[in-house]
């Protein structure tokens, strides 16, 4: 194709990054840029595969392009931008090609009508008309002027790049050379002999030799090293790197064989000597390992050991490079260090988050337990676990679930000392006396409401057989609580030289206290579910209760009206009191810890009614605690007798036993199955019509839908009064009166009539 006259028309860098700007695919785009910024010719571009690109340089990197052969064009090399040969590889990854596919599945004429469209988008998107007829063969154009004007490539270069056959096709492109340059590019005849520009730079390019270069590089730093050995590897020749790198003079160490540098250990193996022989047999040999110092010190060395022949071809000797790399490695070992420390750390958190799915799919307290010592034993952190608790009544472990371990082997495994068990202190355990060893010396950290995170022991080199097999490492025993509750404990064992940190430790009293949740809340909720009761009657003697002690130092009777929980350790009592005043009482209180406050509500002809707020331990919130809902209590010589309900599959021992633990002086008075009485809304609704007077009712009607309970209210109580034509008073006494029958109805709080009609 003739190029006359193409240098008026070729495009200018503006338009052409008009060109780029205008393609709407990543396609077009590439298409365009193979065109203009390397040369090929769209039936090239429907030929051309990753396979065609290689790269010939690797700093910086540089890359070459195979163009393929098409009909009676030869094939030919084309130099390929960076940034195309980028753009390539990523349209390439983009399109899950391999090596071999066609970049471009499309014909020729495609190609060509692809750079026409885009030419006519960026005509329109710009307002430049020139842009509308930009074909292919115009991209190709501005290659050439680019390749010669602007960057002034050689003609010859850009003729073979671009597959043009002759240098008429170029000679357009190259304009008429003015006046300056003609001199200019001749000025070099006219210098004298080697004082020419061009031979001050060869000049430039030769002053420093690679050897001095070698010799910059060496001074620059003293943790390379280059020897000289003879052929039998004797030191030949010392320089200051070597001074500098191993501490030897030159007049010490010259005649020494190489070895000198090697441990006793290398030495006796032979190294030195194979890898001598390696480098000769290999042209070179490169190894890694330790060196020693003048002073018998070791650091880290890569050692590079190249033969030297003379022109020849006769062994001469070697030329030995060493770098110290213990830097590195230390490095090295402080990033394994840390990244094991993480994994470690990883590790016990994946544990963790997988209790954590376990509990919430856990349908019963033995569940609960299976699946806390699988989750935690199911992965790196934890080689195995156990739940256990101890009976109070005939004193001995009974162990209930175990992951990773046979329970006949946990005896052998654990320390001595925990087998023992202590008198029951203050907190309750279930089946399971609580642990005196704790980590902490410190008060620990509170848990939800008042609650006392539970303290982890921990010992240290333990050691025992199982199946066969050592194991040696640590083992942390963690209580199992809910508020003052302790259902068992938990052990975990792991042969982890960090194990048990402060960090890891919180963490293990945050599980103590999460199955101790996971417990409560599954009997808790089976009670909840269960159509069948067991109801509990418990008589606590014990002096550690408030009420228990005050009746009999007073000769008083408390009778419980209602219970309140405020938290998970505070509850509020509304009680009945006869026999004594509330002013002694309140006297006796106030030098008791458990009592919170405490005032008169109301008196009446059979005594007074009471608030206490009861903080801490209560037979009524160990009971709670269990899962038991507490109905009445009655409180008087000494004795407090509490009625509960329980579910139907509760461990009545395991109750039992939880309340002696933390009030030794209790016993299980009787128990006995009973239906659950459900009341439905109908129900609800006839009992509390019954309660109601039809005033009552009619003020409770007209104040609802009136907006009188609402917020903000969308009446007054003067304005519903004036609609019912009774004063405001009035509507007062109703309203209270009515409000009162409909909470003692939700409450369940039987009236003399109904106990009377319960009765016929």
């Amino acid at each position: 194709m003739s190029l006359e006259g193409a240098v008026d028309t070729v495009l200018s860098p503006r338009q052409y990054e008009s060109l780029l700007d205008a393609a709407e695919t990543y396609r077009e785009a590439l298409v365009v840029r193979l065109c203009g910024d390397v040369g090929l010719r769209p039936a090239e571009l429907a030929e051309l595969t990753i396979g065609d690109i290689e790269q010939v340089r690797m700093e910086p990197p540089r890359y070459l392009v195979r163009v393929p052969s098409v009909g009676d064009r030869d094939g030919r090399t084309a130099y390929l931008p960076t940034r195309v040969e980028r753009e390539l590889r990523r349209y390439a990854r983009s399109n899950s090609l391999s090596a071999d596919d066609p970049i471009f599945s499309v014909t020729p004429r495609r190609l060509q009508m692809l750079v026409a469209d885009v030419a006519d988008r960026a005509s329109d998107l710009f307002d430049d008309p020139e842009l509308t007829d930009v074909s292919s063969s115009e991209l190709r154009q501005y290659f050439a002027y680019r390749s010669l004007v602007d960057h002034d490539v050689n003609p010859r270069i850009v003729k073979s790049a671009g597959g043009w056959q002759s240098f008429e096709a170029l000679e357009t492109y190259l304009p008429e050379p003015t006046d300056t340059e003609i001199v200019d590019s001749f000025d070099a005849v006219e210098q004298p002999s080697g004082t020419g520009r061009e031979d001050d730079r060869s000049t430039a390019r030769t002053a420093i030799s690679d050897d001095s270069v070698v010799r910059l590089l060496l001074a620059a730093s003293e943790q390379y090293a280059l020897v000289r050995l003879d052929g039998d590897g004797y030191v030949e020749r010392w320089n200051r790197s070597g001074a500098a790198l191993f501490g030897y003079r030159a007049g010490e160490i010259v005649g020494t064989h190489v070895s000198a540098f090697y441990t006793d250990d290398a030495v006796d193996d032979g190294i030195p000597e194979r890898a001598l022989a390696a480098a000769l047999e290999e042209s070179g040999h490169e190894t890694e390992g330790w060196r020693v110092h003048k002073d018998g010190s070791q650091f880290r060395a890569t050692e590079v050991l190249t033969p030297l022949r003379d022109d020849r071809g006769r062994h001469r000797g070697y030329a030995v490079f060493v770098r110290d790399v213990s830097e590195y490695y230390d490095d090295l070992e402080t990033v394994q260090s840390r990244r094991d420390e993480l994994e470690d750390q990883y590790a016990v958190a994946r544990r963790h988050r997988q209790l954590s799915e376990s509990l919430l799919a856990s349908n019963d307290h033995q569940e609960v337990e299976t699946n806390t010592c699988t989750s935690l034993a199911d992965g790196s952190a934890y080689e195995f676990a156990w739940i256990d608790r101890t009976a109070l009544a005939d004193r001995r472990n009974q162990w209930r679930a175990t992951s990773g371990i046979e329970p006949d082997a946990i005896d052998r495994l654990v320390p001595e000392g925990w087998h023992d068990i202590d008198e029951p202190a203050a907190a309750g355990t279930d089946d399971g006396g609580t642990r005196s060893d704790t980590d902490d010396k410190q008060p620990l950290e509170s848990g939800a409401g008042n609650a006392i995170s539970p303290a982890v022991t921990v010992e240290r080199d333990v050691t025992g057989q199982l199946d066969g097999t050592t194991f040696a490492g640590a083992i942390a025993q963690i209580p199992l609580q809910y508020g003052d509750t302790t259902y068992g404990t938990l052990s975990v064992a792991t042969d982890r030289s960090d194990s048990f940190d402060e960090e890891e430790r919180r963490w293990l009293r945050t599980i103590g206290r999460q199955v101790g949740y996971a417990i409560t809340a599954v009997r808790r909720r089976n009670l909840l579910l269960s159509d069948r009761v067991v109801e509990l009657e418990v008589a606590c003697h014990d002096a550690a209760s408030f009420f228990a002690s005050a009746s009999e130092q007073l000769d008083c009777r408390f009778e419980l009206d209602s219970l309140v929980a405020l938290s998970e350790s505070t509850q509020l009592y509304y009680m009945g009191l006869e026999g004594a005043s509330p002013a002694a009482v309140f006297d006796l209180a106030a030098g008791e810890p458990d009592i919170g406050d405490c005032r008169l509500i109301e008196t009446d002809a059979d005594g007074w009614r009471v608030e206490f707020v009861v903080e801490g331990s209560s037979p009524t919130l160990t009971l709670t605690e269990y899962g038991v809902t507490v109905v009445d209590a009655v409180v008087e010589d000494g004795t407090a007798t509490i009625t509960g309900e329980c579910a139907l599959d509760a461990d009545i021992r395991t109750i039992v036993d939880g309340l002696r633990a933390a009030f030794p002086a209790s016993e299980l008075v009787g128990k006995r199955e009973a239906e659950r009485t459900v009341q439905t809304a109908r129900e609800f609704r006839e009992g509390l019509e019954d309660r109601l007077t039809d005033r009552q009712e009619a003020a409770l009607r007209a104040a609802y839908f009136g907006g009188y309970y609402d917020w903000p209210r969308e009446s007054t109580a003067e304005e519903v009064a004036d609609a019912m034509d009774i004063s405001s008073p009035t509507l007062h006494n109703h309203l209270r009166k009515g409000q009162h029958e409909l909470l003692r109805t939700f409450f369940d709080e039987p009236t003399a009539e109904s106990e009377q009609n319960r009765t016929e």
